[in-house]
C-alpha cells in the first residue's frame, strides 16, 4: 500500500489476532486510499465479527468508512453479553468443534453440527440459509461475505470454549432436552417401548429412559451422567438457571 498513513489501535483483547510486531498499543498503517476501514482491519488479522465500536478521532464510525492520511482509528471488541438480532439465538460449529457442540446440546442450546468437513462456502451459506451463529477457530472462514454472523472461539479447550460461548451469548439453558449425537428434541420413554434397543445389562440396570425424537437414540443415567452432570451444574451455577 502507498497512500494516506493513519494510526490504528487494537484493544488488548484482540491484539491476538495481529501479527507480533503489530500488537503495539498503537501502529502505523499505510493504506491504499480507496479500501474501507473494515477492510484494513480484516487486513490486521482481525475478524469482523470480533469488532465492535470503531473510533475515528474520537468518533463512532462505520466499517465502510474510508480512512483518509492522518487519522487515529479505535478498534474495540463487541460487547458481552452479545446481542444477536433477528432470529432465534442458534448455532453452527465447523468440524473442529465437535465437543462443545456436544456440551452446548447437553444445555439444551441449538447447535448445529457436522461430522464431515463440508467446506468453507457450505458452511457460510448454511449459516446465513438457517440464521445460525457460525463458531469457528478459523479467522477465514469468519471473513466470508455470505456469513450471517459468527464468533470466534477463543481457545482449544472444551471447557473454555463452553463458558466462552455461554457468556458471550448467554444463551437459555434447558438442560438434558437436546440429543447430544444430532440435536434433536429429546422426549421421555417407556422402558417397554425401547426394550428393544438395550443391551440386556442396561436393562436390568435402569428404569428411566429418553428417546430423541428426531434419530431415536435411547438415553439414561448411564457410567458418564456424573460427569455430564457437572457439566451441567457448572454452567447453571455461572451462567444461570433453566428455563421452565
Amino acid at each position: 500500500m502507498n497512500g494516506p498513513e493513519i494510526q490504528l489501535s487494537l484493544a488488548p483483547e484482540l491484539r491476538l489476532f495481529a501479527a507480533p510486531e503489530r500488537r503495539r498499543e498503537r501502529t502505523a498503517v499505510m493504506t491504499d486510499g480507496a479500501s474501507t476501514l473494515g477492510h484494513v482491519v480484516e487486513s490486521f488479522g482481525v475478524p469482523l465479527t470480533e469488532v465492535g465500536r470503531l473510533l475515528v478521532d474520537g468518533r463512532e464510525t462505520a466499517v465502510t468508512h474510508v480512512p483518509g492520511a492522518g487519522e487515529s482509528v479505535e478498534v474495540h471488541p463487541v460487547v458481552r453479553p452479545q446481542q444477536v438480532p433477528g432470529a432465534p439465538l442458534r448455532f453452527l460449529l465447523d468440524v473442529h468443534l465437535g465437543t462443545l457442540a456436544r456440551r452446548l446440546r447437553l444445555l439444551g442450546v441449538d447447535a448445529a453440527y457436522e461430522s464431515e468437513d463440508i467446506g468453507d462456502p457450505a458452511l457460510a451459506a448454511r449459516s446465513a440459509a438457517q440464521r445460525r451463529v457460525l463458531l469457528s477457530r478459523d479467522r477465514g472462514l469468519l471473513r466470508r461475505r455470505e456469513l450471517w454472523a459468527g464468533a470466534y472461539v477463543y481457545s482449544d479447550r472444551p471447557d473454555e470454549q463452553l463458558r466462552d460461548v455461554l457468556g458471550r451469548f448467554t444463551p437459555s439453558l434447558a438442560p438434558w432436552t437436546r440429543c447430544t449425537a444430532c440435536n434433536g428434541p429429546l422426549e421421555d420413554a417407556d422402558k417397554d417401548t425401547v426394550h428393544e434397543r438395550l443391551e440386556h445389562g442396561t436393562r436390568s440396570t435402569y428404569d428411566v429412559f429418553a428417546r430423541c425424537a428426531a434419530c431415536e437414540r435411547v438415553y439414561w443415567r448411564g457410567a458418564h451422567h456424573a460427569r455430564l452432570e457437572a457439566i451441567v451444574a457448572g454452567a447453571l451455577a455461572e451462567f444461570g438457571t433453566p428455563v421452565p
